[in-house]
């Protein structure tokens, strides 16, 4: 018997890894103007072209119950058993969907929510996966990627509140105050939930709040196991990022574009900041 990871495309993550760790990788859908398409369908600089000629903000959609029940069901087949790893139920009802399709399935499935997404999502999956790999058995996985839960923050900054405003997403967000669809905000996702943590207007408003939690996270003395960068068409201040913490851990930090999914809903100029602390 062996162990087999899966999850769902709103995961950030070198492609690379998703081969050599035999991850498989559930993909949401979006529509833009009608036109329907597999998330993974285009590259996120040929999304945002496609969302700028467009007359509508574009909606998502997670996989159906039945995609998750036929893919479970093929993973299982040989005696198998299946940890599928996704994105939070507040931000989506993936998981759910995860759920329903692992109830329909003859054999042992165990669906966990990650309480966060993008490369937050990813250090649960990498972890899970380099131990599936190394021959470790369900139970010891799920210990593990629970410490790596437990030891995870996730901050993301919005550029521009239209997407979240629009997508519905902004009555969501505990403590947004204001309406202003220029105003730069900083939200953190905690326990599941989306905070405002900062708000202001102006790219200094980015930067102030890294330079402060530069100093919090020295001032904590705890130590760093991994960084993780995200953003959407904003590598500028990503890299900018990267030159400030990169002290704080070991291994180099990782910049990488999220996907077209999150992107919806974050809208351009958005950046997300991952840390996996020891």
């Amino acid at each position: 018997m062996t162990l087999k990871i899966v999850t769902d495309s709103t995961i950030t993550i070198a492609p690379e890894l998703i081969e050599d760790l035999g991850i498989t990788i559930v993909p949401l859908s979006f529509s833009i103007d009608g036109v329907i398409y597999t998330d993974g369908d285009l590259s996120l600089a040929d999304y945002m072209n496609k969302v700028d000629a467009a007359e509508n903000l574009p909606k998502t959609s997670q996989p159906p119950v039945g995609i998750f029940a036929d893919m479970y069901q093929s993973l299982v087949a040989d005696g198998s058993s299946v940890l599928s790893i996704h994105m939070t139920d507040t931000l989506s009802g993936t998981v759910e969907a995860a759920r329903q399709g692992a109830m329909l399935t003859d054999g042992t499935v165990e669906v966990v929510d990650s309480f966060f997404t993008d490369q937050g999502l990813a250090f649960q999956v990498l972890e899970a996966a380099r131990l599936a790999k190394a021959g470790k058995e369900l139970p010891e996985v799920l210990s593990a990627i629970a410490q790596v839960r437990e030891n995870t923050r996730l901050w993301a900054g919005v550029a521009t509140l239209e997407n979240l405003i629009k997508g519905g997403r902004i009555g969501r967000v505990t403590g947004m105050i204001g309406n202003f669809l220029d105003l730069k905000v900083i939200l953190e996702l905690d326990n599941k939930e989306l905070k405002q943590i900062a708000k202001g207007r102006g790219n200094k408003t980015f930067k102030k709040w890294l330079d402060e939690t530069a100093e919090a996270i020295a001032a904590s003395g705890r130590k760093v196991k991994e960084i993780g960068i995200s953003h959407v068409e904003n590598l500028e201040f990503a890299e900018t990022m990267r030159a400030t913490l990169q002290k704080f851990v070991e291994k180099p930090i990782q910049i990488l574009e999220t996907t077209p999914i999150i992107a919806t809903h974050t809208g351009r100029g958005a950046w997300a900041l991952m840390f996996y602390y020891e």
